[in-house]
């Protein structure tokens, strides 16, 4: 289970990008999957979100468990501005229709691991 200061603040609307741990054989690797979230279901433990890309023409959605061994990471790329709880519109749209603005007034959380460079005088 994931700690609660983990997970970054998700909104519907975000363009992310999460790293799903898959198994392979013996092998275990990290596959990203970068869309944006066009819904997000229940609270606590139970937190889903279903995250929506096109591939080669064609729209996939996946539902994530926030909460989930299986996903590695969460980035935040961009925040969207939106006024709706589901966008489940954006199935019917194609091409530039489904466009999101970007939002601005929420910043976006950098990963803790980035080191501040300084320079020496």
């Amino acid at each position: 289970m994931k700690e609660k200061g983990s997970l970054p603040s998700l909104n519907v609307g975000d363009t992310i990008k999460v790293g799903v741990r898959i198994q392979e054989g013996g092998k275990e690797r990290v596959q990203p999957f970068e869309g944006t979230i066009i819904a997000m279901r229940n609270g606590g433990i139970n937190e889903t979100i279903t995250v929506r890309k096109i591939f080669q023409g064609v729209g996939v959605e996946r539902v994530f468990l926030l909460h989930s061994p299986k996903i590695a990471d969460i980035q935040v790329i961009r925040r969207g501005k939106v006024r709706r709880a589901k966008l489940y519109y954006l199935r019917d749209r194609v091409g530039k229709a489904t466009r999101i603005k970007q939002r601005f007034d929420r910043p976006i959380e950098k990963a803790a691991k980035t080191k501040t460079k300084t320079k020496a005088k």
